[in-house]
């Protein structure tokens, strides 16, 4: 069988590791020299996964599709291929389900073809599902340390015009007031205080005082350029991200009331914000009117709640109302479908373990511990149930517990889930899918709205109303789960639009 090879790597540490492209190449090659498997492509490149143009891995598809023969794809691991499911796994996806190639995972022990079992299957899905969690945990370490850098007052980016970036002497990144554009920046906030200039006329003025940008191309200052910069309250000492104020640890230019008189200027007269206290329903926001697109929103009437289109469109002759509790009927058909029995749970995870035994060097204490506390956290709200059934405890008791040890286990399992080496022991994670899932009506019924909200919104996707039907489509790994359940051959995306049952 003809073969290709692909090598890749997206970060500098895994040049380093033992996951750079040689040691990648190498692996494969003696892989595929054992499997008899005749290799006429090599491909390796350094990119993320994660972005939306790869040149390289386009070129792989097209030879793929082309080919008259069936060919083998090799990588060393699936987060090699693909972080996430997108039009790529679909194209290679519907290639293995005609038979015209095969994927192979060495260091995962996954070989996928047309008649692959449901286990294969789930594992590869997993393995997809938990090498995007990977990325996201780098992700949200960047946050992190961002988050770090904004409470100490530190500007993440270029400096404003009228400031420069620079490393001081310990090579740390810094910023300070620029000598040679700072006073025309200054002049520009008297000018504009005044009400007596234009921005057109301020333009003009910096344009023959020779003000030019801080880029690298200097330029001469836009209008829009202006606007922007007399709109930025880091020049009084706050610096603005996501539309929230924080305080910098750097030098003022102007004081604050010159920049509140300039944006009086602006904006003419003062407007006090307006804020929409949305009231709590489960549904808002998350369904589409599956006939012309609009959103479904929800009222109160004579103590019910009731759903309709907003029908921006005029699509519809009258508004069709649908009460909540008819649209909560198959999301808890749906609930209950995806609970799997204790002895499916245990086979796919036993299974998951033995695939992956040899992965498991890098199980590290942390991730121990979590899972210690966890258990310890579900023997609890066992014991809770079991008191709740003696009578030993009120209701009311058992709901407030519960929701706190619900809210401390999902906290444990985003730290579960964001662990840095997450994408070596993606059993661990898909046993804790698997469990959630089993538990995931008892959850819904327990939480406050705004958290039934939540949830529905990370269970589901492309939600739609159409003739008082709610249509919806499942996240995975959820769809696989659903799939698994149901022992069905297929991977999510394929066929899992479900309606509810009549």
């Amino acid at each position: 069988m003809k073969a290709i090879i692909l090598a890749r790597v997206s970060t500098e540490e895994q040049k380093e590791a033992g996951n750079s492209l040689p040691a990648q190449l190498l692996r494969l090659q003696k892989y595929c020299r054992e499997k008899k498997l005749s290799v006429f492509k090599e491909f390796n490149f350094d990119e993320s996964a994660w972005k939306t143009k790869r040149e390289e891995f386009k070129r792989i598809l097209d030879i793929l599709q082309n080919s008259k023969e069936i060919t083998a794809l090799c990588c060393d691991k699936i987060d090699r291929l693909i972080r996430n499911f997108t039009m790529d796994l679909a194209l290679l996806e519907e290639l293995r389900r005609a038979g015209k190639i095969e994927l192979h995972f060495p260091s995962d022990n996954i070989i996928l073809h047309k008649d692959s079992p449901a286990t294969d299957l789930f594992r590869f899905t997993i393995g997809v599902s938990l090498a995007k969690y990977y990325s996201d945990s780098v992700s949200d370490n960047v946050k992190r340390a961002n988050e770090n850098k904004i409470k100490n007052g530190e500007w993440i980016g270029k400096a404003p015009v009228g400031y420069i970036n620079y490393e001081d002497e310990k090579g740390n990144k810094a910023i300070m007031i620029d000598p040679r554009r700072s006073p025309y920046v200054k002049q520009m906030f008297e000018m504009y205080a005044t009400g007596d200039y234009s921005l057109r006329q301020i333009e003009g003025t910096m344009d023959r005082a020779g003000l030019k940008s801080n880029t690298a191309s200097p330029k001469p200052l836009s209008i829009s350029m202006l606007y922007h910069t007399l709109k930025n309250p880091f020049y009084y000492g706050m610096m603005k991200i996501k539309n929230e104020l924080y305080q910098h640890k750097y030098p003022s230019l102007i004081a604050k009331n010159l920049f509140d008189k300039a944006q009086e200027i602006m904006n003419g007269w003062h407007k006090k914000p307006f804020k929409y206290a949305a009231k709590p329903f489960i549904f808002r926001g998350l369904i589409k009117c599956a006939d012309c697109g609009c959103t479904i929103t929800p009222e109160t009437s004579k103590g019910h709640i009731y759903y309709s289109c907003t029908n921006y469109h005029r699509t519809h002759k009258k508004r069709v109302y649908v009460k909540e509790a008819d649209l909560l009927k198959p999301i808890y058909e749906l609930l209950d479908s995806i609970n799997l029995p204790d002895k499916k749970v245990k086979e796919l995870v036993q299974d998951l373990k033995q695939a992956t035994k040899s992965e498991n060097r890098f199980f590290t204490n942390t991730l121990q511990e979590l899972r210690k506390e966890y258990d310890k956290i579900e023997n609890r709200k066992s014991k809770l149930q079991d008191d709740k059934y003696d009578g030993s405890i009120t209701n009311d008791f058992y709901d407030k517990k519960f929701k706190e040890y619900t809210e401390k286990q999902a906290k444990l399992m985003t730290e579960i889930s964001k662990h840095d080496k997450a994408n070596n022991q993606y059993y661990i994670t898909a046993n804790t899918i698997l469990n959630l899932a089993k538990r995931a009506r008892e959850i819904f019924e327990n939480s406050e709205v705004p958290e039934q909200r939540q949830f529905l919104n990370y269970l589901l996707q492309n939600c739609q109303l159409k003739d008082k039907n709610l249509i919806y489509k499942l996240k995975t790994p959820y769809d696989t789960v659903l799939s698994a359940s149901k022992c069905s051959n297929l991977l999510p995306g394929s066929d899992s639009n479900r309606r509810p049952t009549r």
